[in-house]
């Protein structure tokens, strides 16, 4: 049946043909019907090209007065950006109806884009598969919220939670599937982040090597610049972000790194403040950001309560000890009553290894 849901529902699969190139901006799609029939459609590239309204309206071989336009995202009524506003487009194209997944929730949008519409004449309609539209670009709706990336916290762990043995070993726990899905996930957000400590057990690339991948940006914690020259980390491409110690940006390290193309944030506490770091980050436009880390980063970034979604990729192995390193160590615990909860749960059996992912409920 030809009905609104199943228009949106093709905006929302143009939408997701962007696989997650279109940082800072969200991922839309758009699909203009007449006559009960689809007569153009666009989706938005890529941040400074055409937005989805304006690629869908330019691109119809038919004149567009009558039609109805399906958007996965409230249209743009501003002119602060790349682009000329959508409602413009629409305004001046003879559609008569927009149909809306969901409110932008840019305060330079939100609601301003429909009122303008309907205060031409047009007839909107929004909330068609709000839920979806939201899950699409939960990246953009935080960073445009807080000026913070979206966190994931991505732990590859045995049966009983352990993810490297007493000496350290930890390749590999999951298997070539699990580890394939993390390179994907690694396309899809912006920066990766890390710890010195894992990056020297390991020589970490932090890289997404499946074909057609987008390298992320790779942060790594690196108080006193202990990381080797020669490790993967520090020689670029793709770019490094060293979180550094003030005293230690003054050394022959750092000029070195530096010509290479690392770039350096500093501080001046005793340790990093993790809310203060997604703030920077913020600042350099990164929307999304994936912790691959060790027991402790993982720990203080639960502890620092800025991860917004976990993912634990668990292998049919058990590995045992005391001495073995725990998904989530530190020196804190929280009571049973206090523990960290996850909601809209979804469990994935992979060829070997179990999915389970979930949203970390707040307050």
């Amino acid at each position: 049946m030809f009905n609104d849901e199943f228009f949106m529902k093709k905006a929302l699969k143009l939408a997701k043909k962007a696989a997650y190139r279109t940082s800072p901006n969200p991922m839309v799609g758009a699909v203009i019907v007449k006559n009960g029939k689809i007569i153009s459609e666009g989706y938005h590239k890529k941040a400074g090209l055409p937005h989805a309204e304006a690629e869908a309206i330019m691109k119809s071989p038919h004149h567009l007065k009558d039609s109805t336009l399906y958007v996965t995202l409230e249209p743009c009524c501003h002119r602060n950006k790349r682009t000329p506003p959508c409602t413009d487009a629409i305004i001046s194209s003879g559609i008569k109806r927009v149909v809306i997944a969901m409110r932008d929730p840019n305060p330079e949008v939100s609601g301003k884009g429909i009122e303008l519409l309907k205060n031409h004449g047009i007839e909107v309609v929004e909330g068609i598969l709000e839920s979806e539209a939201k899950k699409l670009n939960e990246f953009y709706i935080k960073y445009i919220s807080t000026k913070m990336p979206f966190v994931i916290l991505k732990i590859a762990m045995t049966l009983d939670g352990k993810i490297a043995t007493p000496e350290g070993e930890s390749k590999w726990i999951t298997s070539e599937q699990s580890r394939k899905l993390v390179h994907k996930l690694r396309s899809q957000v912006d920066a990766i982040l890390t710890a010195y400590g894992t990056v020297i057990n390991d020589n970490s690339r932090l890289t997404a090597r499946i074909k057609g991948g987008k390298n992320p940006i790779r942060i790594v914690i690196d108080p006193e610049l202990k990381i080797p020259f020669d490790y993967h980390i520090y020689n670029p491409p793709p770019k490094t972000i060293a979180i550094v110690k003030e005293d230690f940006l003054v050394t022959e390290k750092e000029k070195i790194l530096s010509n290479r193309g690392v770039e350096f944030i500093p501080y001046n506490s005793d340790k990093v403040e993790l809310n203060w770091l997604m703030k920077e980050l913020g600042k350099r436009g990164i929307i999304s950001l994936m912790i691959e880390g060790g027991s402790s980063l993982n720990a203080y970034a639960l502890q620092h309560n800025i991860v917004d979604k976990i993912m634990f990729f668990i292998a049919p192995k058990i590995i045992g000890g005391k001495d073995s390193y725990p998904c989530i160590g530190g020196n804190f615990y929280r009571r049973l009553s206090e523990s960290y909860e996850l909601e809209e749960l979804s469990v994935k059996k992979l060829k070997v290894d179990i999915l389970i992912e979930g949203y970390l409920k707040k307050g």
